[in-house]
């Protein structure tokens, strides 16, 4: 074999691991779970954080990975996603399975190595997203529900691989992220919804783009902003968040308000999409804001 057929294999092989895994997916939640480390360390341990970020990876690599094999036949009537490595034919089941269970032992082991209560957590996320909100996609709108337990863990999982402990700080951090699941794949069910509705899957709450979808993704809206900043009035233990910072993250929660709005107001896709967006950059910007806050008023 040639040395540029070697490297064109091996540049197919990461590109069919990145999809199979969802790299950008992963590498968002290892971001998320990063944050909630800084948040909730005393010390900076920099092999911890390393651990944690490959053992987050890997968690999330092989939830994504038995997704798929699950998904296989639906995927294929998708047109986002019957390019995967396994619709597409570029990948075989059980190739895909042995990464998944591969990742599966390596990110466990990882996440234990740091305390058996963050393995433990990364566990019990791979099992509710794999074993009930995978199979409940295709049954019932309830799987976003179902979903937004595993999709809150990352956030907490950082706070709790510091400390070893779960408590009221953890606890709001896993709650900001658990209604943010909501507006957040609400409004992309909205967007693809066609897309959606040819392989089968229930995304929206009523099963429809309608006004009663809308009002639900402004409600859930609304909370996320609330718990969002209730650090700032100092009853959430050692996770403090100054009055500035919360200004600052009220002002970014009321954008995606915006959008909520506007899609209930026209109940367009292009208005789906917009808030869809939105709600990335807010969970983004709010993680970014929260660590900042914390060391910024570690050096004041």
């Amino acid at each position: 074999m040639s040395t540029s057929l070697a490297y064109s294999h091996i540049f197919l092989w990461v590109k069919d691991f990145k999809e199979l895994t969802k790299f950008r997916l992963a590498v968002s939640v290892v971001f998320s779970s990063i944050a909630g480390y800084l948040l909730g360390a005393d010390e900076f341990n920099f092999w911890n954080l390393i651990l944690l970020a490959i053992g987050g990876y890997a968690m999330v690599g092989a939830s994504n990975a038995f997704n798929q094999i699950i998904e296989k036949d639906l995927d294929a009537k998708m047109k986002r996603t019957k390019n995967r490595p396994i619709p597409s034919g570029t990948m075989s089941v059980n190739t895909a399975f042995a990464i998944a269970t591969i990742l599966t032992i390596i990110g466990l082991l990882l996440l234990f190595v740091i305390n058996p209560i963050t393995a433990m957590f990364g566990a019990i996320s791979i099992f509710l997203y794999v074993s009930i909100y995978t199979p409940l996609k295709t049954m019932t709108p309830l799987s976003v529900f179902v979903g937004a337990f595993p999709g809150a863990i990352p956030f907490m999982l950082g706070w709790v691989a510091a400390t070893g402990s779960f408590g009221i700080e953890a606890g709001t951090l896993f709650m900001i992220q658990f209604f943010w699941q909501f507006p957040h794949f609400w409004s992309l069910g909205w967007w693809l919804y066609d897309d959606y509705k040819e392989g089968g899957f229930f995304m929206l709450p009523t099963g429809k783009r309608d006004k009663g979808t809308a009002m639900q993704i402004i409600l859930y809206t609304v909370w996320t902003l609330l718990v969002s900043v209730v650090p700032v009035l100092g009853v959430t233990g050692d996770l403090k968040l100054s009055v500035i910072s919360a200004v600052l993250i009220f002002a970014l929660g009321l954008v995606m308000l915006f959008y909520a709005i506007q899609l209930f107001k026209n109940r367009e896709t292009k208005q789906a999409r917009q808030l869809m967006l939105a709600s990335v950059s807010y969970i983004t910007l709010i993680q970014i804001i929260y660590v900042l806050d914390k060391y910024i008023r570690l050096w004041l």
